[in-house]
């Protein structure tokens, strides 16, 4: 029996491959072009209905109802009045007239105009219009008017027939060249906040000028569009080209029993006036995947590699970041978001950035463009139309605006042209991006439907990046990049951007990329690059690893400069030499001095597990909707309102995907250690331990729930994959943090607990976090009444008849020499995803302490203060599972402990700082050597993983002596730095030269005196 939570996975897997369309085009000798009463027959007409209460409709009425709004472009600015002159002189036809711009801008040069065009010949107008050699193009006016939620009556501004209306004014957006309003707001009254678009309200194609590319007599002809979704009727009246249908589902039969893949083929190619697609000449290949009971899919997106076109949603998982739904998060595929007809991301649209490269790197942009996705039309099952909303309507969108595109290019030439980078070129270059939303939340932007055919008419194959720019200055496009400046001394910020080669299916990289600064200062920034040895199909990645040269840690300013990378690909038929491209990205940055260490932050990126492959719980028991943690864990996704708190609390958070040992710990304030996940190997123990005790730094730990009982319970069978799905860690790690925390005496428990509590009048929400059950004595120890909600705890509320809370600790703040300490046992206030309540209070008040030593008053009281430890066994501490094979999903175990790409520059390939391994890496100038002999993780409890790493080396057994496990941490420890053993070694030497020069002393004075002798005896 599948258990409740399996739901939200099917769903989301449903999700995942919702309305994907794949484009295939044909090649033939002709372009079908259709006359102007076929093109008629492609717009909507307005019906022609009356109301009852409104018998007489005047002429000035019917006028608005049978002229529409056009926007003409030059190809030159020119004052308005030279273009009016120009288009009168030319266009001898009646039937439209020049609409006065009366504004400020009315005064300067404009490359385009306004007409007014009456319906009964607008096909006829558009396409003389089209004919004349400055105009560029003609679309439908999508300007929005405000108006007065209201009935039509006579009104003027708040007064109705002479009266004010009663209750408040409202006011709202639409898109309509007329006037309408929804119903009368009254103080007891319903309000409709309803946006709706008036008389073309329906009519998507019109928002993107699709009527221009109709009147050339491109129409999707000879493109082959496969909608992967719930199927579609053979017999449907909206569509003329149904070529093929395929049921890869579980259930007998072809037809749409839902509705959503009937939808999505109408937005596509749907003929029907009142909700028209946007190519209704495509050829439809239905292929049946979704069902009402269960989904059945394939692996769709190695298709691009025979040059077909996908068309993925990016899922409706929004507002929250990191939950971009595959297949398109990936390269090779157009991941569409969605907006609002107020060109706002919609609430429910997906956010970026992709996760697929986290924790070791870092996710491209996506969405790659957005569309119109709320309350669009498409077909009914049967006949009729309705409105849908979701990504899932603006993926059509897209996948109707790329048949139309594909007819534009000859048919000869398409096989040539035409291809899935070659389509995103035009896509992503053609966009409008919009003023608000972020790269993660709109990629390149709006579709722009004419935009994309500038480009794919006179397009030439080549290779190209994207996003082409990458500047600090345009916020807040560029969060969060634009958040936080680059300087001296900081681990390196990853840009990874998107090779898209239109040359090819295959390309490679010819020779690595170039950094080419615009000036002098450019020359302080240094990069090192990463990418794809090869670019299949049709994509790559290129990723810049960027820091600032140590002189320049006290430059300000700005820096600019070109990335260029050389592209090849094998030649197209006919060609006799290889294809050959040179990509751009531009880059802008922001620099500033290095700033103190106290306000400098590392978060702890590497030890956090992703999804997939591990099933890795949430973190919020209470959230039964989502039984997933896939959201990255990362700053810039899910943590996405943290940083920027911390951010405008003037702190630089900097991100490291590395084990510990490879950060210099003298750098920053604080380390942070949140929801982790993975295990540590021994020599991240050690030189934590040591960095808290030697160096000051301070650290910061939000951990999670860990119960192993409740871990089984969550196990279940998923029907897509035939496979159970168990738990390999809980919301956090805690076995491993524990062993972390050991040299410290600090330890959390398995209890899950939940529940209210207040600080200094701080109201919390403790959601599924754990409880701490050993701390040092002379700490400070928050405890709360919660309740545990464990598989343990569930029995002791039974039995004891209630819901029984009892004083659990759980926050804890220690000093440990010349470092801090603060523990928290959940995670949930911080991440975004479910958040209840934030604690970024608490958070400040910790940093202050681990970085600054500034304590506050009512987290340092003396009722806290432990006199005695808290205590608990190690035998009673939570326990690893022995029944999951952890390695599978770890970073740490079974692995080597090296530095990777995000690290340092200096340290790439090492072991970090502070470590050498013999024959392998280079001594790093300024840190001491100490060879820690192999690597091990630390599956070991810590009370044997001391004993055990002092007979590694003679380095060891002395730091082993050093360090003093013996004494509790509450009594003062003066802990020698590792200079101990070159003092012994150097001592030595001394001693050594020292007997050497008095043996060559005495050598000297036998010489001496034998010599003496033999000239006495001459």
């Amino acid at each position: 029996m599948i258990t409740p939570e399996i739901s939200k996975l099917k769903w989301s897997l449903i999700l995942v491959l919702v309305s994907i369309s794949l484009v295939k085009f044909k090649p033939s000798l002709h372009r079908t072009r259709l006359s102007s009463t076929q093109i008629q027959n492609l717009t909507l007409t307005e019906p022609q209905t009356r109301s009852v209460s409104d018998p007489v409709i005047n002429q000035e009425q019917q006028q608005e109802r049978t002229r529409n709004t056009y926007i003409v472009r030059f190809v030159e600015y020119k004052k308005a009045e030279d273009h009016r002159n120009y288009l009168e002189q030319n266009v001898k036809l009646d039937g439209w007239e020049w609409i006065e711009r009366r504004n400020p801008a009315a005064k300067f040069p404009t490359d385009f105009g306004l007409v007014s065009i009456d319906d009964s010949i607008r096909a006829v107008l558009i396409e003389e219009f089209g004919k004349l050699e400055r105009v560029k193009d003609v679309s439908v006016d999508s300007s929005y008017k405000r108006s007065l939620l209201g009935k039509k009556t006579k009104r003027v501004g708040a007064f109705v027939d002479g009266k004010k209306r009663p209750g408040k004014i409202f006011t709202a957006m639409s898109f309509s060249e007329g006037e309408s309003y929804v119903g009368l707001v009254t103080t007891n009254s319903t309000i409709n906040w309803k946006r709706h678009l008036m008389m073309q309200r329906s009519q998507i194609t019109s928002l993107f000028g699709a009527d221009v590319l109709w009147a050339k007599g491109y129409t999707g002809s000879k493109v082959k569009m496969a909608i992967f979704d719930t199927g579609i009727r053979a017999n449907h009246p909206h569509f003329r080209n149904i070529k093929e249908r395929t049921n890869w589902t579980n259930e007998d039969t072809l037809n749409d029993n839902l509705g959503h893949g009937t939808f999505v083929a109408g937005v596509i190619a749907g003929q029907d006036a009142e909700c028209l697609g946007f190519a209704p000449d495509t050829e439809i290949y239905a292929f049946r995947v979704f069902t009402d009971a269960q989904l059945i899919a394939e692996k769709v997106w190695e298709l691009t590699a025979n040059n077909i076109i996908m068309v993925s949603a990016i899922g409706n998982d929004g507002p929250l970041y990191g939950t971009l739904n595959n297949p398109a998060d990936q390269n090779d595929v157009i991941g569409v978001g969605g907006i609002d007809y107020s060109d706002h991301i919609a609430s429910f649209s997906s956010r970026g950035m992709s996760t697929w490269e986290i924790p070791h790197g870092y996710g491209r942009v996506k969405p790659d463009i957005v569309a119109y996705g709320r309350e669009i039309m498409g077909s009914k099952i049967s006949t009729g139309c309705k409105s849908l909303s979701g990504t899932s309507v603006a993926s059509p969108v897209v996948a109707g605006v790329v048949c139309l595109l594909v007819s534009v290019i000859p048919e000869g030439n398409r096989k040539d042209i035409l291809n899935l980078a070659s389509m995103k070129q035009a896509l992503v270059e053609g966009a409008a991006k919009l003023s608000g939303p972020n790269m993660y939340e709109q990629g390149a932007g709006r579709v722009d439907l004419l935009e994309s055919y500038e480009i794919l008419k006179s397009y030439q194959p080549r290779a190209s990046i994207f996003p082409g720019v990458l500047d600090y200055t345009d916020c807040p496009y560029s969060w969060p990049f634009c958040r936080q400046p680059l300087y001296a001394g900081a681990m390196p910020v990853i840009f990874n951007a998107t090779i898209l080669n239109g040359m090819g299916v295959i390309g490679y990289v010819e020779s690595p990329p170039t950094w080419h600064p615009s000036d002098e200062e450019g020359n302080l920034l240094s990069i090192h690059f990463t990418y794809s040895d090869v670019i299949w199909p049709w994509t790559g990645y290129l990723a810049l690893h960027m820091q600032i040269k140590e002189e320049g840690a006290q430059f300000s300013g700005e820096i600019e400069g070109n990335v260029t990378v050389d592209i090849t690909s094998p030649p197209a038929r006919g060609e006799k030499g290889p294809r050959s491209s040179t990509c751009v990205l531009h880059l802008k940055l922001k620099v500033v001095p290095t700033p103190p260490r106290s306000k400098r932050l590392l978060w702890d990126q590497f030890h956090s597990i992703k999804y997939p492959p591990g099933y890795i719980p949430r973190d919020s028991l209470d959230v039964r909707n989502d039984i997933l943690d896939w959201h990255g864990d990362h700053l810039h996704t899910n943590f996405h309102i943290m940083f920027n708190m911390l951010s405008d609390a003037g702190y630089y958070v900097e991100t490291l995907g590395s084990p510990l040992t490879c950060f210099d710990a003298r750098q920053y304030g604080t380390l942070l250690l949140v929801d982790p996940e993975d295990e540590y190997f021994t020599e991240e123990i050690e030189k934590l331990r040591d960095d808290i005790i030697n160096t000051g730094l301070g650290l910061a730990v939000f951990a999670e729930w860990y119960n192993v009982d409740t871990m089984v319970k969550m196990r279940f069978f998923d029907d897509n994959t035939r496979s159970w799905w168990t738990p390999v860690t809980g919301g956090g790690n805690i076995p491993a943090l524990n062993d972390l925390l050991a040299p410290f005496g600090i330890a959390f428990g398995d209890k899950i607990l939940n529940g209210d509590f207040s600080i200094d009048g701080e109201q919390s929400r403790y959601a599924s976090g754990t409880n701490i059950v050993k701390f040092p004595g002379g700490g400070y120890v928050h405890s709360f009444s919660l309740l545990d909600t464990s598989e343990s705890g569930a029995t002791q509320n039974i039995l004891s008849s209630g819901m029984a809370k009892a004083a659990s600790a759980i926050l804890g703040l220690l000093e440990v020499s010349g470092g801090r300490i603060a523990v928290y046992g959940d995670s949930n206030c911080l991440d975004s995803s479910h958040m209840v309540t934030n604690c970024f209070w608490l958070l400040k008040k910790i940093l202050d302490f681990t970085s600054r030593n500034i304590k506050d008053p009512v987290l340092f009281s003396d009722s806290v203060r432990q006199d005695r430890p808290l205590y608990q066994d190690d035998n009673q501490l939570p326990s690893r599972r022995t029944d999951v094979n952890f390695s599978s999903y770890s970073s740490v175990v079974g692995k080597e402990l090296i530095c990777r790409s995000d690290a340092r520059f200096e340290v790439w390939g090492t072991k970090g700082y502070g470590l050498q391994v013999r024959g392998r890496n280079r001594r790093l100038p300024g840190y001491p050597v100490i060879d820690l002999g192999t690597v091990e993780t630390s599956n070991l409890k810590k009370s044997n993983l001391i004993e055990n790493n002092k007979d590694d080396s003679l380095g060891n057994k002395y730091l082993g002596l050093l360090y003093r496990d013996d004494l509790p941490l509450d009594v003062p420890v003066l802990a020698a730095g590792h200079w101990l053993i070159p003092a012994v070694v150097a001592i030595s030497g001394i001693l050594l030269l020292f007997s050497f020069w008095r043996i060559r002393q005495k050598r000297r004075r036998r010489r001496k005196g034998s010599g003496s002798g033999r000239f006495a005896n001459l």
